[in-house]
């Protein structure tokens, strides 16, 4: 059972009708956080490795990352894992366009989210056009970048997965020169559809190259970025 600040009802609330996700929803200001959006939210702390919802679910809240990390992904057919996408402090996740959650997410470090409930947003989107334009970029955003994740896993080889990988990091944490990713290397291979041998032998040959060294298995230094830019675009 994971925590919460300020007494908030438990987590399975959130996971059944929109009714109940609305009761919460209206508890006091104390129990709540304001969204960028305009609309109010409950404030959720998920431990390390916890899930937040899971595939198949009513889509009754959208989350928005306040701290930690977010993992959306998908079990295939054959058991393997499909991550779809991290989430990082300021992130928006659990946007859907139908009813259900096409993935799961989980909390890949101790994480705290605001959960807004759906309908709110909806209604807020209706009412204040200003909230509309940023919810419609906030979905081409999204698309964006499932179109830009669908293209390295259909075009690029493993260096090249590798290498768009640690540059989109970088920017999106920001970090010039070192990067300590919050995820592990089993995660990354789930996300650039590899296996974690292929990403330990690809991120030694890229320090053997001279283009990064690891201190640890958790932080990156960068030593040639522009030829990790030319590899990962």
């Amino acid at each position: 059972m994971h925590t919460q600040t300020a007494a908030i009802a438990p987590r399975q609330t959130f996971r059944t009708d929109a009714a109940s996700v609305g009761t919460i929803s209206r508890r006091p200001v104390e129990d709540s956080a304001a969204d960028p959006l305009g609309v109010e939210g409950v404030r959720m702390t998920y431990a390390r490795n916890e899930e937040i919802f899971g595939e198949g679910e009513p889509s009754t809240c959208v989350y928005r990352v306040l701290k930690g990390v977010v993992r959306t992904y998908r079990i295939l057919s054959d058991g393997r894992r499909q991550v779809a996408e991290f989430y990082l402090p300021g992130d928006i996740f659990g946007l859907e366009a139908g009813d259900m959650h096409r993935t799961s997410a989980e909390a890949v470090s101790t994480c705290e989210v605001t959960a807004i409930r759906r309908h709110h947003l909806v209604e807020r989107a209706i009412s204040d056009c200003g909230a509309g334009h940023k919810l419609w970029s906030l979905t081409l955003h999204h698309l964006r970048r499932s179109e830009e994740h669908m293209l390295v896993l259909g075009r690029k080889n493993a260096c090249e997965r590798v290498a768009w990988f640690l540059m989109d990091m970088a920017e999106r944490i920001p970090a010039h020169d070192r990067l300590e990713l919050p995820m592990s290397r089993q995660d990354i291979a789930d996300f650039l559809g590899l296996t974690i041998e292929t990403i330990s032998r690809t991120m030694t040959q890229l320090q053997d190259d001279g283009l990064i060294t690891l201190p640890s298995c958790r932080q990156v230094v960068f030593r040639d970025r522009r030829t990790l830019e030319d590899m990962a675009a």
